[in-house]
């Protein structure tokens, strides 16, 4: 049936709601809202954002900077209303790929699965070369020592295999201490900023609209959108959150509210170190040292100096982020069956999914790798060319889903309010889109490259959606099962929720 009756508003979750929905899978229950939490913003690697993209989007769009963070955290607090809503009826662990699957069909639930499995690769993968040189930088600055950047991204992908085999618990304290440290040396500076009044003195020219309405401020979006990426990753860990009713909303709620802030204040106050008439001539002589140039004058050279380390934790804690979120998107997919049954093995003890992890951690080497053999750079053309694919898949997601979101309570019975379910989700699909298109069309300032490099980049996206429809199509032929299978209800929550259509 297309329509069912689905779960009253207020209604308890039961049986189902508390072990989460989807196929077996790791350890449930642990996870609270903090966890959840952690897992999403240390994705985003907030300090990484700061130090090394941040300069970029004050230098296209000027001091009015701040609120294109801003604009960005509003659109997706508007979707995360719709999304959350929608999360009580969907109790699958898939993440975005079973609310498309409920909203708009089969066919598009496996173009976005198989999207999203370029997306979360491609961020994860291509940040290896991230990683590199900013480990790089670290042991340059720390101990005048050179080591080759392959050496050190394939050490990367060992310790992150090692991190995400281990509990879904272990990995949340372990981005929790790293994540505490990242944002608390962004914390110090802007106390010595406050304390010393800034160049200036404290100003508010950043958000004054001569400042914000420039030409430059749908570049600031494009680098501003990106800076959320990892926003799924509430969804994906329902099956071990507990009371996933309440804790994948809030969860969902603070980690954006927290890095739209965060972000805007951050820029903000590196404006203020520098003085609004200065800042764009530092921006200029040196993009990259702006943060530490900052640190070390109103905290201190031991501070800039642990800053160059914490921005290796920091990328590190990313990297754990978006590790256990692919692993957990191949578990999702092999206990359905489209992808092979043993990605969906889960660890006798750690209750991870450590052979997905395996062949995560195996593709990883490959591509970093192929990148060395080709006398690649690590930052121009491993970390941009695998992560823009990634960054605009991941904001297609967004859009679909949001379009996904009205489909599906126009489809079936529900109490929920018209502002939730029909206003929010459409304003919030027309937003991502435009996004999405502020993103394509400034791609060259992100990726630095030729104009046939950014089509093939930014082609591979639909591309890839194609490709997961045609799977739907020839799985419905072979493996009738299998296709009737796919993002599906567990048994006992099959009664209060809607069946996709075919």
């Amino acid at each position: 049936m297309d329509v069912a009756s689905a779960p009253r508003k207020g209604s308890p979750e039961g049986a189902a709601g508390q072990r989460g929905g989807g196929p077996p899978g790791p350890g449930r229950g642990g996870l609270g809202v903090a966890d959840i939490v952690f897992f999403v913003v240390s994705a985003a690697a907030p300090l990484t954002v700061m130090a090394g993209v941040a300069p970029l989007a004050i230098g296209v769009g000027g001091i009015g900077a701040p609120v294109g963070y801003l604009l960005a955290c509003a659109t997706l607090a508007l979707f995360a209303v719709g999304f959350t809503t929608m999360s009580r009826y969907v109790r699958h662990g898939g993440g975005f790929y079973a609310f498309i699957t409920r909203g708009l069909g089969r066919p598009a639930g496996f173009g976005a699965a198989t999207l999203a499995l370029l997306a979360y690769n491609g961020m994860q993968i291509g940040v290896y070369g991230l990683l590199a040189t900013g480990t790089q930088d670290a042991l340059r600055v720390l101990w005048g020592v050179e080591v080759p950047w392959p050496v050190i991204a394939c050490a990367g992908v060992f310790v992150i295999w090692f991190l995400g085999c281990r509990s879904i618990e272990f990995g949340a304290k372990v981005l929790g201490v790293l994540l505490v440290a990242e944002t608390g040396i962004l914390a110090l500076l802007a106390a010595g900023v406050l304390l010393d009044g800034g160049a200036r003195g404290l100003t508010w020219d950043s958000f004054t609209p001569d400042n914000v309405l420039t030409p430059g401020t749908g570049a600031v979006l494009a680098f501003a959108f990106a800076a959320f990426t990892g926003f799924e990753s509430t969804a994906i860990y329902r099956n071990e959150a507990r009371d996933p009713h309440r804790t994948i909303p809030r969860a969902t709620f603070i980690a954006v509210g927290f890095l739209g802030l965060f972000y805007a204040f951050s820029v903000w106050i590196v404006i203020q170190a520098f003085g609004s008439d200065r800042v764009m001539r530092a921006v200029t002589d040196d993009p990259l040292g702006l943060f530490f140039t900052a640190t070390s004058q109103y905290v201190g050279d031991w501070a800039a100096t642990l800053m160059h380390l914490l921005i290796v934790t920091s990328i590190i804690a990313s990297q754990l982020a978006f590790h256990n979120a692919i692993n957990r998107y191949g578990l999702s997919l092999a206990k359905e069956g489209v992808l092979p049954e043993a990605l969906g093995r889960v660890h006798p003890r750690h209750r991870s999914p450590y052979v997905a992890g395996i062949a995560q951690s195996i593709l990883a080497l490959l591509v970093v790798a192929a990148f060395a053999l080709a006398g690649a750079d690590p930052y121009q053309q491993l970390l941009l060319w695998m992560n823009t694919p990634g960054m605009i898949g991941l904001l297609a997601l967004q859009a679909i889903t949001a379009v996904a979101v009205f489909r599906h309570f126009h489809r079936i019975r529900h109490d929920e309010g018209r502002l939730r379910t029909v206003v929010l989700p459409l304003a919030a699909a027309v937003l991502m889109a435009g996004a999405l298109w502020l993103v394509i069309s400034n791609i060259a300032l992100t990726t630095a490259a030729p104009f046939t490099t950014n089509a093939v980049l930014v082609l591979s996206v639909p591309a890839v959606f194609v490709l997961g429809v045609l799977l739907s199509l020839r799985t419905r032929r072979s493996r009738p099962e299998v296709y009737e299978g796919f993002a599906a209800e567990p048994p006992e929550a099959s009664s209060s929720s809607s069946s996709p259509r075919g």
